[in-house]
């Protein structure tokens, strides 16, 4: 899979909007204290997908500084991956629930 530089960015600057942008705090309301709600779930997931893209940004500037391997940058690469990907196909299957419900006979 081959994605440019501006792709990524793109995709990475959506991720981190829909986590709560730059203040850190996600958009999604939090449920009481000890409850694993799945808003919760999914703001933990959003998380995860900005801090696989946080450190693959600090990676690719190692490298460019001379600092890093290329195997930290192109494991980060496939963290940040594979954590976009888990995020991608849990929105597919919401989405998919949510147009099932919707299909239901009243």
């Amino acid at each position: 899979m081959t994605v440019n530089p501006a792709t990524a960015a793109n995709l990475y600057s959506s991720a981190a909007g829909l986590a709560g942008g730059s203040s850190g705090e996600p958009k999604v309301s939090s449920a009481p204290p000890g409850a694993d709600s799945f808003s919760n779930l999914v703001t933990q997931a959003l998380g995860n997908v900005t801090e696989s893209g946080q450190s693959l940004e600090a990676s690719a500037g190692n490298l460019v500084d001379g600092k890093a391997d290329i195997v930290d940058l192109v494991t980060a690469v496939a963290e940040t991956e594979l954590a976009l990907e888990t995020l991608v196909t849990v929105r597919d299957r919401v989405i998919s629930a949510y147009q099932d419900i919707l299909n239901m006979p009243i």
